[in-house]
């Protein structure tokens, strides 16, 4: 993990930018807990989750090892959320990264009014169109965020995308510089891009959370 913070740091300084502005969320789908303790014992403090009922079994067993304090372990939902599962994502994961339509967002707002709570949300963008990926459409990204920023109870922190897959990451620096120019739009404040392969090319272009599973826990084999 040392190496992934080096390289971010080595990424950040390309760019003028300040290593610290950038967050690393180890993606955990498919990790077993002692690595996830692991990790955090070695200085990582966010993970990111693709589904809500993995994440909430390991939450369960987390909660007695990584603190409630400034050291705590945060949790990020990086998939797609279910409308089902909407109520028991809300106030369990410090962000959502997932949300793609007006329905899911006021679903969201809804949940979180009812805890209480406010619930810090990413808007997710399909900047490559493609048919099979959850976000909307580049079109369709200041539309939904000035409606979502009328609720109450859920806080826009900025922007999520899964660029299409390439086998040379520059071929992503496209994709990454279209979530910006759409940030621009909006204000967002944070962008959640880049993943083990391209997290260094998605630093110099402004990322401030980058999604990294193999690169820092191997290979895995999930479902």
């Amino acid at each position: 993990m040392a190496d992934v913070y080096e390289r971010i740091a080595r990424a950040a300084e390309r760019a003028g930018r300040n290593p610290l502005s950038v967050r690393l969320i180890g993606v955990t789908k498919g990790v077993g807990l002692p690595a996830i303790r692991e990790a955090f014992e070695s200085g990582l403090r966010d993970v990111g989750e693709n589904r809500v009922q993995e994440a909430l079994e390991k939450m369960a067993s987390a909660d007695a090892w990584s603190g409630s304090d400034s050291a705590r372990l945060a949790w990020h939902l990086v998939g797609r959320l279910q409308s089902n599962k909407v109520r028991a994502a809300v106030g369990r994961f410090d962000v959502i990264h997932s949300v793609d339509s007006l329905r899911l967002g006021q679903a969201i707002d809804d949940a979180a009014a009812r805890a209480g709570l406010v619930q810090r949300v990413l808007i997710q963008v399909n900047v490559g169109r493609e048919p099979q990926k959850g976000g909307v459409a580049p079109e369709e990204v200041e539309p939904l965020w000035n409606t979502l920023s009328s609720c109450r109870h859920v806080r826009l922190d900025g922007l999520m995308a899964i660029p299409p897959a390439a086998s040379d990451p520059e071929q992503m620096r496209q994709y990454f510089q279209e979530l910006r120019r759409l940030g621009c739009v909006v204000g967002a404040a944070e962008y959640s891009m880049g993943m083990s392969g391209d997290f260094e090319i998605a630093v110099e272009e402004g990322a401030t959370m980058v999604r990294v599973g193999t690169a820092i826990f191997g290979l895995r084999v999930v479902a």
